[in-house]
C-alpha cells in the first residue's frame, strides 16, 4: 500500500508533465499524417507484400466509388442555387439566435413553462428578468429582512457600497463595464448570504465633458457660442440635453445586470446633491479649510478655464513632432529645445554691455517675454561671479537679475536656466523664494499680453516663431535642436496647457491628508491590493493644496460673494477677508455685515463668484451626499459610513483620497473602511483605449455583437480628424476582421472578473469573452441534458441536504466524489469572495461545471441513464439526488457572475420546498462551506485524480493511433503495485465509460498481455495496455513513421553541416544560434518519439 500512497502523493506534481506529453502525443499525430504527403513515386520504391496490395487495391476502389459519389453531389449542387446551401452553411456554423417571444408584460416574470431552446442564446436568457427583479424589489436592502430570517439574538450584516458615477455625457466603455461587473457580483453575493445591501447608482455631471458636448452641439446646429445665449440659457441648454440624453447610460447599466436600488440613484446636480455641495463649502470655508489665493494652475486657452491634472495628457514626445492645435490652420512644431543668449550689463540701472553673455534654452521661447531672472547653481564656478548682476532683456524695457538657487544642476546644458515665474510651476516657487515679478504674457484665450512689447496680441505659438526671428537678428540665436520632452495636452480639447497665474478657491489638504494617511497605517482604512498603499502614502504625504475652481458655466457654482464697499478702492480679490459665502445673497449679505458691523447693507456690493465648483468637489462627498446629507435622514444613519469602495487604481488619488478627506472632516468617520482597487482595460495589444485608435468598445455591441462596418460607423460620433479616422478603421479591421461575435452578458461579466489577476493592466482580448460564451453553452446543455433524462419532470428533490448527509455512505464511489468536488468549490468561492479574489472564483467555477460535472460526471451517469435493468435504475435514485444537488447548489454559485443564465435554469429546476422556498435565485441563500464540509473526501478524490490520469493515458493512446469514438477496445492493466492496482478496480467503470472500453483486465502476477497490444505507462510499477491488433494496419504505421523519420535525421543531417562550418561562431547571430540549437533538439525529441512508436508497433506483431 505503500507504493500507492506515494503514487498519489506524486500524481499532483506530475500533471504538468502529462499535460506536456499529451501536448506531444498530439505533435506525434501530426507527424504521422505527413506521411501522407509523399508522393506515390517514392512508396513504389519500397518492396510491397501481397497484403499491402491487397489493401491497395481495396482502397483504389474505395477511391473510385468516393470520386463518383463527389461527381454526382456536383451535378446536383449545379441545379440547385448556390447562394441557398451557402446560406445553410453559414447557418450551421454559427450559434443560434433564438428569441423570447412568450407575451409577458414589462415587470410580470418570464414564461418558464415554455420548453428550452435547444442551444444557449443570450438574447433569449437575458430577456424579462431584470425588469422582474427591479419591479420585485430585489434590489432593495429591506428585501433581506423578507427572505432571510435570522437567528434568535443574530444581527443582520450590512453591505453598503456607491457607484462610481460616471458621466453624463456619453456611453459607457468596457472600462465601466469591468468596475460595474466586479461591484454587481459583490452586491448579489452579499445579497444571497441574507446582508442589508445596498448598492446606490449615481451620475456625475462632469462639468468641462458636458459643456463641451452641449457647446460643439449649439455650434453645429445654430451657429452659436454660449455667450450668444447668456449663462442661464445656456444652462437650460444642457438641462435639455441631459434629459434627452441622461437616460443611454441607464440603459446600459441594466444590460449589464446592474443590480442598484434604482429609486436611490444620485445625479450630482440634482436638488439634494446642490444643496450637499453648497453646505459642505460653506462649512469648510467657515473652518478656514478652504481659502483664496493666487497661484498657477492647468489653463486651457481653448475652454478658457482651469482643468484638473486628471484632465491633463501627458504626452511624451521623442523628438521634433508636429501636431494640430485649436485655433491654429496649420500644424506647430513641438519636442526642439531653443539656445539663446542674455547680454550682461553693467548694472540694473546701466544699458552698458559688459561683452560677456549667459546662454540659456528653453522649448518654449515665447515665455522669454515674462523672464524676469536667470538662475544658476551657487557652486557653480563658470557664474559666481555673475551671481547679484544683470542682464538686459532685449525686446522689452526690463533688467533681469542673475541669481543662485539649489534648484538648478549645474551638469545640464549650460548651467543656466531662464525663470518665468507666472509660467512655469518651479519658476513660480523660484519666485517666491527671491520675491521675483511674476509677469503674465499670455491672457486666457492664448495671446500674448500687452506686456510683450512688439509681439503683443500674437497668438503664443506664432509668437514662438516670431520671437526666434527675432533673436536672429539681434544675434543672440544659438541653435534648435531635438530633445525629448512632455507636452502636456487638454484631453478635453487637446488644446496645449498653459500654466497660469489666476486668483482661485483652495482646499487646504495638508491635515486631511495627515488623517487619511495615518487610516491607512492604523489599518482602520484597507487598500486591496495593499501594494497601491505606497502610492497612497506618496500622494498623500506630498499632497498639495486643491484647486477647486473651474471657469465654466455648467456646474455648482461656487457659493461665494466678494464684498465690495462703496466709494472706496476694490479691495484684492485674495483677501479671504473680504469673501463670505452662504446659500443665498441674503445669507451672503447678513455674514458681510456681520463682517463689517460699521457698515450698512446699502454701503455694500456683493459679487456672486461667477466660477464653478471642480466636479471632483460633489464627487469627494458622493458617500454621504447620497444619503441626504446635510438632512439626518434615516439613509444616512443607517448607511453611512458604508462597507466598501471600488473603483479603477487611476483615481485613488484624485478621487478616493479626497472621499476619505471630506468624509472625515465633514461626517467625522471614514466612508467606507475598505477600498478594492480593480485594474485599468487595454486592448488585446496592451494599447490605452482610445477613440483615435478605434479600440473604444461599448459593452453592449460585446453583448449584442456588432459587425465591422457599424464599427467604422461609430467612428463618426468621436469628432476625429480625417487621418484618425483612417488609422482608427485600420486598427478595427486587424483587431475584429469579422466584427465582434454575440457574446452575452453573463460571459462579457465573467470574462471581466476572471481577467482581475492581470494586476495594474488589463489587456482584454474580445475573442476570449467568446470563449466564455460556449462556457454558457455547457451549462445551458449540461442542465437541460440532466432535465430530460435523471431529473424528468417525475423528479421530485428531497426537501434538504440532510438526505444525502446520512445515507452518504451508500452512495456510489462516483457520487461522493462528486459531492466533495462541490465541497471543495463551495469553499473555494467563499474564500475568494472574501478576498476580493474573483479569479479564483471563475477559475473554480469554470472547473466544477466544465471538467468535473460535465466532462466527468454527467458522462459517467449516461450508460445509467440509459440503462433498463432494475438494479442499475435502483442505484440511479440516489445519483439522481447528486446531480440535482450539484445542479442547484452549482447556479447558486455562479449566479453572482452571471445572473442571467443561472436564473433561467433555476427556474427550470424543481425546488425542494416550492410553497416557502425565494421566488428567485437572486434572493436564494449563497452556499456556505458549513453546510457541505461533510462531502469533503480529499482521499477519493485523489484515487479518482489517478484513474483520470489512467484515461488520460488510454485517451492519447487511442488518439495516437486515431481510433474514433466508435471503436471499443480491450484494456489490460499490469501493476506490482497492489494499492495502486485497487485504486483503478474500483474506479474500472468510470474508465470504460471514459475510454470507451470494451473490457478491462488487471493482469495477475506472471500473465502476460495477449499479443497486438499498444502500451502507455502510469508510473514505473504499472502499464495500461489497449488492444490493437485487426484495428490498425501495423505495416501501414511502420511505413510512414519510417519515411517520418528519414525526412527527421535528414533535416539533423543538414543542420549539423551548418552547425560544424569553422565561421558558424562568428558568422551566425546569437540569436539564430539559439533558435538553431533549440531545433536540433526538437528534432532530435521527434527522433526519439518516431523510434518509440516503432517499438510500440514492434511489439503488436509478436
Amino acid at each position: 500500500m505503500s507504493h500507492f500512497v506515494q503514487k498519489l502523493a506524486q500524481v499532483e506534481a506530475d500533471q504538468q508533465r502529462n499535460k506536456q506529453l499529451a501536448g506531444e502525443l498530439e505533435a506525434r499525430l501530426a507527424k504521422l499524417e505527413l506521411g501522407k504527403t509523399q508522393t506515390k513515386d517514392e512508396e513504389t520504391k519500397k518492396e510491397k507484400s501481397a497484403s499491402q496490395l491487397k489493401k491497395e487495391a481495396k482502397q483504389k476502389e474505395k477511391d473510385e466509388k468516393f470520386q463518383a459519389k463527389q461527381q454526382k453531389l456536383k451535378t446536383v449542387q449545379a441545379q440547385s442555387k448556390e447562394p441557398k446551401a451557402k446560406s445553410e452553411e453559414k447557418k450551421d456554423k454559427e450559434p443560434q439566435c433564438v428569441l423570447y417571444t412568450s407575451k409577458t408584460s414589462p415587470g410580470e416574470k418570464k414564461d418558464t413553462k415554455c420548453q428550452l431552446p435547444d442551444a444557449y442564446s443570450p438574447r433569449y436568457v437575458e430577456a424579462a428578468w431584470y425588469q422582474w427583479w427591479e419591479k420585485m424589489g430585489f434590489f432593495k436592502p429591506e428585501i433581506a429582512d423578507k427572505y432571510f430570517k435570522l437567528e434568535e439574538g443574530e444581527e443582520r450584516e450590512k453591505f453598503v457600497m456607491a457607484m462610481p458615477p460616471p458621466n453624463v455625457t456619453g456611453t459607457l466603455h468596457l472600462g465601466h463595464a469591468l468596475m460595474c461587473s466586479i461591484e454587481d457580483v459583490l452586491t448579489r453575493w452579499h445579497r444571497m448570504l441574507g446582508h442589508e445591501t445596498l448598492w446606490c447608482p449615481g451620475f456625475d455631471h462632469a462639468g468641462i465633458a458636458t459643456q463641451v458636448v452641449v457647446e460643439k452641439k449649439l455650434k453645429r446646429e445654430q451657429n452659436k457660442t454660449r455667450h450668444d445665449l447668456g449663462r442661464e440659457a445656456f444652462v437650460a441648454e444642457i438641462w435639455k440635453w441631459k434629459s434627452e440624453k441622461g437616460d443611454s447610460i441607464a440603459h446600459q447599466l441594466k444590460r449589464i445586470g446592474s443590480s442598484c436600488d434604482w429609486d436611490r440613484a444620485r445625479f450630482t446636480m440634482d436638488d439634494v446633491s446642490v444643496k450637499a455641495v453648497l453646505e459642505t463649502f460653506i462649512q469648510m470655508h467657515q473652518r478656514g479649510l478652504i481659502y483664496r489665493s493666487k497661484r498657477l494652475v492647468n489653463w486651457s486657452c481653448a475652454l478658457n478655464s482651469a482643468i484638473s491634472d486628471i484632465e491633463v495628457d501627458k504626452t511624451a514626445l521623442k523628438g521634433r513632432t508636429m501636431l494640430a492645435i485649436p485655433g491654429y490652420k496649420q500644424k506647430i512644431e513641438f519636442g526642439t529645445l531653443t539656445s539663446f543668449a542674455y547680454r550682461v550689463v553693467q548694472s540694473k540701472e546701466s544699458d552698458v554691455e559688459t561683452g560677456e553673455e549667459i546662454v540659456v534654452a528653453t522649448t518654449r521661447p515665447e515665455t522669454m517675454l515674462g523672464d524676469t531672472a536667470i538662475c544658476v547653481h551657487p557652486s557653480d564656478d563658470r557664474y559666481k561671479h555673475l551671481v547679484g548682476k544683470y542682464v538686459t532683456h532685449p525686446f522689452v524695457e526690463r533688467k533681469i537679475a542673475i541669481i543662485a538657487d539649489q534648484m538648478v544642476d549645474a551638469g545640464f546644458g549650460t548651467g543656466a536656466v531662464k525663470i518665468t515665474p507666472a509660467h512655469d510651476a518651479n519658476d513660480f516657487e523660484c519666485g517666491k523664494r527671491h520675491g521675483l515679478a511674476f509677469i503674465t504674457v499670455i491672457d486666457d484665450k492664448g495671446y500674448m499680453t500687452a506686456e510683450c512689447g512688439q509681439f503683443a496680441a500674437m497668438k503664443r505659438f506664432d509668437a514662438r516663431k516670431a520671437v526666434v526671428e527675432a533673436l536672429k537678428e539681434r544675434g543672440l540665436f544659438k541653435e534648435v535642436k531635438e530633445t525629448e520632452t512632455v507636452l502636456p495636452l487638454c484631453s478635453r480639447s487637446k488644446d496645449v496647457i498653459e500654466p497660469m497665474l489666476k486668483s482661485q478657491w483652495y482646499v487646504d489638504c495638508k491635515e486631511m491628508a495627515a488623517k487619511a494617511v495615518s487610516a491607512v497605517r492604523d489599518k482602520r482604512l484597507k487598500i486591496i491590493p495593499d501594494f497601491h498603499e505606497q502610492v497612497w502614502y506618496r500622494w498623500l504625504e506630498d499632497c498639495h493644496d486643491w484647486c477647486i475652481s473651474r471657469q465654466l458655466w455648467w456646474g455648482h457654482r461656487i457659493p461665494a460673494y466678494h464684498i465690495r464697499i462703496k466709494g472706496q478702492a476694490q479691495s484684492d480679490d485674495t483677501d479671504n477677508n473680504y469673501w463670505v459665502s452662504a446659500h443665498d445673497r441674503d445669507l451672503a449679505m447678513q455674514k458681510a455685515l456681520a463682517r463689517f458691523p460699521e457698515l450698512k447693507a446699502d454701503q455694500m456690493e456683493l459679487h456672486h463668484d461667477e466660477d464653478v465648483l471642480d466636479t471632483w468637489f460633489s464627487s469627494g462627498i458622493f458617500p454621504f451626499s447620497i444619503c441626504g446629507w446635510p438632512e439626518k435622514t434615516s439613509d444616512l444613519e443607517k448607511y453611512y459610513p458604508g462597507t466598501l469602495l471600488e473603483t479603477g487604481h487611476d483615481i485613488l488619488f484624485f478621487w478616493v483620497a479626497r472621499m476619505v478627506m471630506m468624509g472625515e472632516e465633514m461626517c467625522g468617520n471614514l466612508p467606507f473602511d475598505t477600498i478594492y482597487l480593480h485594474a485599468i482595460i487595454r486592448d488585446a495589444h496592451g494599447r490605452k483605449m482610445s477613440k483615435s485608435l478605434g479600440n473604444i468598445i461599448d459593452p453592449l455591441d460585446v453583448i449584442d455583437g456588432i459587425t465591422l462596418e457599424n464599427l467604422n460607423k461609430q467612428l463618426e460620433n468621436y469628432n476625429l480628424d480625417p487621418k484618425e479616422v483612417e488609422k482608427a478603421i485600420k486598427g478595427q479591421k486587424e483587431d475584429f476582421p469579422n466584427g465582434i461575435p454575440e457574446c452575452g452578458t453573463d460571459a462579457l461579466r465573467f470574462a471581466l472578473c476572471a481577467y482581475t489577476a492581470q494586476g495594474r493592466d488589463i489587456n482584454l482580448d474580445v475573442l476570449r469573452i467568446q470563449g466564455y460564451r460556449h462556457f454558457c453553452n455547457k451549462l445551458w446543455n449540461a442542465t437541460k441534458f440532466a432535465m430530460m433524462n435523471g431529473l424528468s419532470s417525475t423528479f421530485v428533490p428531497k426537501d434538504s441536504l440532510d438526505y444525502l448527509k446520512t445515507n452518504l455512505a451508500n452512495l456510489r464511489a462516483m457520487d461522493k466524489w462528486m459531492l466533495s468536488r462541490l465541497s471543495e468549490t463551495v469553499k473555494i468561492c467563499d474564500s475568494g469572495f472574501r478576498a476580493y479574489d474573483l479569479t479564483s472564483v471563475t477559475t473554480a467555477l469554470f472547473n466544477y461545471w466544465l471538467y468535473d460535472l460535465c466532462d466527468y460526471y454527467i458522462e459517467y451517469l449516461k450508460p445509467s441513464f440509459y440503462a433498463k435493468d432494475e438494479q442499475s435504475k435502483a442505484l440511479l435514485d440516489n445519483s439522481r439526488e447528486v446531480l440535482y444537488t450539484c445542479l442547484d447548489i452549482g447556479l447558486r454559485l455562479i449566479s453572482p457572475l452571471m445572473p442571467f443564465i443561472s436564473e433561467e435554469l433555476y427556474q427550470r429546476l424543481p425546488r425542494r420546498k416550492p410553497d416557502s422556498d425565494p421566488p428567485s435565485i437572486c434572493i436564494t441563500r449563497y452556499p456556505l462551506p458549513k453546510d457541505f464540509d461533510l462531502f469533503r473526501n480529499s482521499g477519493l478524490e485523489m484515487s479518482v485524480k489517478l484513474s483520470q490520469e489512467a484515461i488520460n493515458k488510454i485517451r492519447s493512446l487511442r488518439s495516437d493511433y486515431q481510433l474514433t469514438i466508435k471503436t471499443k477496445t480491450d484494456v489490460y492493466v499490469k501493476s506490482i503495485d497492489a494499492g495502486l492496482e485497487q485504486a483503478l478496480k474500483d474506479f474500472q467503470d468510470l474508465i470504460l465509460t471514459m475510454t470507451n472500453g470494451k473490457m478491462i483486465e488487471f493482469l495477475a502476477d506472471g500473465k502476460e498481455q495477449p499479443n497486438g497490444c499498444a502500451f502507455t505507462t502510469l508510473s514505473d510499477k504499472c502499464k495500461i495496455y489497449i488492444m490493437l491488433k485487426g484495428i490498425v494496419d501495423v505495416e501501414k504505421e511502420e511505413v510512414k513513421l519510417s519515411k517520418k523519420k528519414d525526412l527527421l535525421l535528414k533535416s539533423i543531417e543538414n543542420l549539423k553541416k551548418e552547425m560544424a562550418k569553422p565561421d558558424y561562431g562568428t558568422r551566425v547571430p546569437e540569436s539564430v544560434r539559439a533558435k538553431n540549437q533549440d531545433k536540433m533538439s526538437q528534432l532530435t525529441n521527434e527522433v526519439t518519439l518516431i523510434d518509440d512508436g516503432l517499438k510500440q508497433l514492434q511489439n503488436m506483431k509478436s
